[in-house]
């Protein structure tokens, strides 16, 4: 009778053990697309401010021809994010556009000295400086919780819960290859 109690009691362990796990790994899966939905929002924040940078661009667009079609283009890439899907390769691209854009307002500043009195072009350079650091900690953010979600479906015995029942894949953390070619070092992973 003891023996069959004690097989009942790690049974109902071994049960409780999995609903937990694979309970930790759903609640993992949906931090990480809240965390993807957060990276979306501070991309969706930073297209309301482009219309006044359109205007800018357009009213300077003698100085600085290239700005305004720089602009259009980021615009389409912004659009282009969707917060169903995770689509860190959209996001780079749309990271490199607004790169491209920060470049031409810069180029136009320096060409042109009088464009540095103009209170409004200040404004927007500050706000657009604000909303790249906002992505950066959301992305920094996004990554974390992946890599938060991949180890908690690789690592034992999470992953034979995962296989089992769970069947979540591995996700990719945003990854800007222009930052990357930057540096000398590469780990050897």
């Amino acid at each position: 009778m003891s023996s069959l109690l004690v097989l009942v009691i790690l049974l109902a362990a071994a049960v409780l053990a999995v609903i937990v796990i694979h309970n930790s790994i759903i609640g993992r899966y949906n931090a990480t697309q809240r965390a993807w939905s957060d990276v979306i929002a501070q991309e969706r924040q930073k297209n309301k401010i482009l219309p006044s940078l359109e205007q800018v661009a357009a009213q300077y667009s003698e100085y600085e021809k290239s700005l305004l079609e720089k602009v259009t283009a980021l615009r389409s890439a912004l659009a282009a994010l969707s917060s169903d899907t995770i689509d860190t390769k959209s996001l780079a691209k749309a990271e490199g556009h607004m790169s491209e854009v920060v470049k031409g307002l810069n180029i136009a500043v320096e060409a042109y000295p009088e464009l540095k009195a103009n209170e409004l072009f200040s404004k927007l350079m500050h706000e657009i400086t604000e909303q790249q650091e906002n992505i950066g900690a959301a992305v920094r953010i996004f990554n974390r919780n992946v890599e938060l979600f991949n180890t908690g479906i690789e690592v034992f015995p999470n992953s034979m819960v995962n296989n089992m029942f769970t069947h979540k894949h591995r996700l990719d953390t945003f990854d800007d290859s222009e930052a990357s070619a930057g540096f000398e070092y590469k780990p050897n992973f």
